[in-house]
């Protein structure tokens, strides 16, 4: 049983950032205001906070129900929901309703502000919908796990798995032409669907199980071209019928964000298939579905000690295994296969320099640094900080997740720079 005491220590974070356009240009001073409801509907502002030079904010405590409530089915509901509000002189400003937070875990709102372009007052409202475990949403209807390839005379046949910029997301019933399409990189969707499928108090096994799933099911419906195969002119659907719950302006968590960031190129595959798994799966509460993954199966398998591997084995057979993108489209060199650090010296090193020195043009609190191919004591302090600013394990090493958010990063401001 919940003691009362534990219901009123239970605490969560929330950490915003704000941006204009893209993550590229961070937007300075922004004022951030958090709203929670009284009983009686009416709303209190219970913090104001100011957006750093960087564009983001400190990371807030703030009350959340007892953890347990998202470590089994048929609970009281697992999360506390907030407003946030930003403005920023030169911006139209954001409602963002429903912002959902766990205790012990840390939320990342992240808010693109559109430029002001007239002095009405104009305020961009993002509603967030309940998780799908907590929400009462459509059940997937089951597909052939093999798909047809679409003909090499009518299509641009991929000979090789790669890990598109962006995904375009048709938000609504795949045949509702009226339903908005946004274009969102790859690793945002991944970290978006996840937040909004899962709890992200889950054990480690079981979130990275749910990640491969996802990302499985994603490449196969870019291998494949499913939708476009079909005359539509997006990659996938934000409708649980078919597709992913996935909700747009959501906020997503830390404790998600770290393994995508670390295995978004990793997927899926059966022995003798071209395709990554058309991973199906359901909650495995509400609705059974044998020979897919249940989600909260995986929870149970976790807590037994199966590691991600093995309940992706146990819901889809021995014949699996994992696999790695042959490339990352976007990104103007892939990681080099060995992590770099204090110490570490050539040319792999001089880009990493490079690119944090041109980020350092849109996020001051980078230090610059000389670009001579040596990762001396500044070269590891701009990682930190680079690390610290987009919510990476701060530790001063570039590896795999770091070089990727660093190669990202770099596009967007380089992109942006094109832009003006």
């Amino acid at each position: 049983m919940i003691k009362a005491m534990e219901l009123q220590n239970s605490r969560g974070m929330l950490k915003v950032g704000v941006f204009s356009l893209s993550i590229a240009k961070p937007i300075s001073y922004a004022n951030v205001r958090i709203f929670n409801y009284n009983n009686d509907g009416t709303r209190n502002v219970i913090l104001i906070m100011e957006t750093s030079v960087d564009g983001i904010t400190e990371t807030v405590s703030l009350s959340a129900p007892p953890i347990e409530y998202s470590l089994s089915p048929n609970m009281p509901k697992p999360f506390s929901e907030y407003d946030v509000e930003i403005t920023a002189d030169g911006f139209e400003s954001a409602l963002i309703n429903n912002v959902q937070i766990f205790s012990e875990q840390t939320a990342i709102l992240n808010v693109n502000l559109n430029p002001s372009i007239s002095t009405n007052y104009n305020q961009e409202i993002i509603n967030i919908f309940p998780p799908r475990l907590w929400g009462n949403y459509p059940s997937k209807i089951p597909e052939q796990e093999i798909k047809p390839i679409p003909d090499e005379s009518e299509f641009a046949v991929l000979d090789q798995i790669v890990i598109p910029e962006y995904i375009v997301v048709h938000d609504g019933n795949p045949n509702d032409p009226s339903a908005p399409n946004y274009y969102v990189p790859f690793k945002d969707y991944i970290k978006n669907v996840v937040s909004s499928e899962i709890y992200s108090t889950w054990p480690d096994a079981a979130i990275r199980a749910n990640v491969l799933a996802v990302i499985s099911f994603t490449l196969n419906r870019v291998f494949t071209e499913w939708y476009r195969g079909k005359g539509k002119a997006f990659t996938i659907t934000s409708s649980t019928a078919y597709d992913h719950f996935f909700v747009y302006g959501r906020n997503t968590y830390e404790e998600i964000n770290l393994i995508v960031d670390e295995m978004f190129t990793t997927y899926i595959k059966r022995y003798g298939s071209r395709q990554p798994l058309f991973a199906q799966y359901c909650d495995g509460v509400k609705v059974n579905c044998p020979n897919w993954l249940s989600q909260w199966g995986c929870v149970d398998l976790a807590e037994a000690g199966y590691s991600a591997i093995d309940i992706l084995r146990y819901y889809y057979g021995n014949d699996i295994y994992l696999e790695n993108a042959s490339r990352v489209s976007g990104v103007p060199i892939s990681y080099p296969g060995t992590a770099l650090r204090l110490g570490s010296v050539g040319n792999d090193v001089r880009t990493i320099q490079n690119q944090l020195n041109r980020i350092a043009d849109n996020y001051p609190s980078i230090n610059k640094v000389k670009e001579d191919g040596i990762f001396g004591a500044q070269t590891e302090e701009a990682v930190l900080k680079f690390q610290q600013i987009f919510n990476l394990t701060v530790d001063g090493i570039v590896g795999f997740s770091t070089w990727y958010q660093i190669s990202n990063i770099y596009v967007a401001v380089s992109k942006l720079a094109e832009l003006r």
